[in-house]
């Protein structure tokens, strides 16, 4: 598998606008800053479990900074002009998980005005293919129950699934190592 750190690929969203995805870099900084600032504060919530106004300089390195062999993490983003904007992100960290199932948890965000346009299943799928290539086998998550929205994505992903749920979270576990009944991994478009 080539370099992740390089990794990316142009996609096109639901509503035909042209995306990429793509590794993150440690100068994406002011981008995710940007990003941060047209979120709204139930999305942060839904990703963080807690209020936040602001990313500290030490969230900011943790989430741009990534090492690619034990955290891989992609963003999607457009062109507005000749700035570049990141509307969503994804990324996974690898864990030891007490069956010694190689696993990972997964996580993502998506700007509110791209939801529905299919950013998170794109996110869901190259992550899923990247994980394969390092050999994990499962992907885990834990969400509050009102994200109905994560819910689907992983629900409309063609990958085997198991769902728990309590009063405060759900827990969903991914199988990565058996492919969807159309034999791709994954849906297209999720």
């Amino acid at each position: 598998m080539p370099d992740v750190r390089n990794y990316a690929v142009e996609e096109t969203l639901k509503n035909g606008l042209p995306a990429t995805v793509r590794a993150i870099r440690p100068d994406d900084k002011s981008r995710i800053v940007a990003a941060f600032k047209e979120l709204e504060p139930h999305s942060i919530y839904s990703r963080f479990f807690q209020h936040k106004r602001e990313l500290s300089a030490a969230e900011l390195q943790r989430i741009t900074e990534v090492d690619f062999a034990n955290e891989i993490a992609l963003v999607v983003t457009i062109r507005q002009g000749a700035r570049e904007m990141i509307i969503g992100s994804g990324r996974y960290v690898v864990y030891a998980a007490p069956d010694g199932i190689p696993s990972a948890e997964i996580a993502f965000i998506v700007e509110e005005t791209y939801h529905g346009q299919g950013v998170a299943s794109r996110l869901l799928r190259h992550l899923t293919q990247i994980a394969r290539e390092k050999g994990l086998r499962r992907f885990t998550a834990e969400m509050l129950p009102g994200n109905q929205s994560m819910l689907a994505v992983f629900t409309h992903s063609g990958l085997p699934q198991e769902t728990k749920r309590s009063v405060d979270a759900v827990q969903t576990t991914l199988m990565l190592d058996h492919p969807d009944p159309q034999g791709g991994g994954l849906l297209p478009d999720g």
